[in-house]
């Protein structure tokens, strides 16, 4: 997921330029890729769990790669107030259309947008990628990994979950499977969310360097397999000004075997995000040469 912002936020480290929001432990986003479902918690209790779509470009934080960041993130803006049920948004701005669920060939964003911000190193560029979790037509999708890098939800759920989830809520997307004992966050982990998400004022006034956000505990890959989807063309909104890929270093014929089998692993997302990226800069390339 890519997407325009000012240029001064390309000219300040990410984590000191978008912690404005003060996180709010008591309410948390846990995301499995694995399961393709995300769990709400509240004050330590699991009160609700969806369905969603993960990226179908692997894992990751790269620009240039659409795929899915892991870590610890927040709610940093939240786009679409009482917007009717398959609304659609077009750079966050409702377009006056409404699609029903499955409307045939079309793929925007719908209904809501909770654009997230990056609370590690593993997931910095979270806000500047633009990575949402949003609504989309295309629910029959939901449940396997299907997005450009964006958490996608049916446009009822979205519109739920929209209305419990506050600004600052914790968004923890894991290479795991949902866990069955809720736990709240950890004491420790929530104070230095809260202390790096708000400097001190007189640091604001006088110029001061913000403090760096505390690197929260990284969330190892596990072996558990998950389906890759077929990949495809992204839609209009996810071309326009994107950054130069890196290029891929990994042996695409060795990639290309394990993917036969129907499931990957964590790594092996990564590394077919890395892959189908540059693909698909490659497709987009030769068609402006067209």
């Amino acid at each position: 997921m890519f997407c325009r912002v000012p240029l001064i936020f390309s000219l300040i480290p990410i984590a000191s330029a978008f912690a404005i929001t003060p996180v709010d432990p008591s309410r948390q986003l846990v995301v499995s890729v694995p399961d393709q479902k995300l769990m709400l918690v509240e004050n330590g209790a699991k009160v609700a769990t969806y369905p969603v779509s993960t990226s179908a470009f692997g894992l990751g934080d790269v620009w240039g790669r659409m795929t899915t960041p892991l870590g610890y993130l927040a709610v940093e803006k939240k786009i679409g107030d009482n917007a009717p049920v398959g609304a659609v948004f077009h750079n966050r701005r409702m377009t006056g259309e409404v699609l029903q669920p499955n409307a045939p060939g079309r793929d925007p964003i719908t209904t809501r947008i909770i654009w997230l911000r990056g609370l590690e190193v593993q997931n910095a560029h979270a806000f500047q990628r633009c990575i949402y979790i949003h609504g989309t037509p295309q629910e029959k999708m939901i449940g396997r990994p299907a997005s450009y890098g964006c958490i996608r939800m049916k446009s009822s759920d979205v519109a739920a979950l929209y209305d419990r989830v506050p600004l600052g809520a914790i968004v923890q997307i894991i290479p795991e499977r949902l866990p069955k004992t809720v736990q709240a966050l950890p004491a420790q982990l929530a104070n230095t969310l809260v202390a790096s998400a708000a400097p001190p004022q007189n640091q604001i006034h006088n110029g001061a360097r913000l403090p760096k956000v505390a690197k929260a505990p990284v969330v190892h890959p596990t072996t558990s397999g998950v389906a890759l989807s077929a990949l495809a063309a992204p839609p209009e909104h996810l071309t326009q000004n994107q950054p130069q890929a890196q290029t891929a270093t990994r042996n695409q014929d060795q990639l290309g075997s394990r993917e036969s089998n129907g499931t990957m692993t964590a790594e092996q997302m990564r590394m077919a995000g890395a892959l189908a990226a540059e693909r698909q800069k490659a497709k987009l390339a030769l068609n402006k040469r067209l």
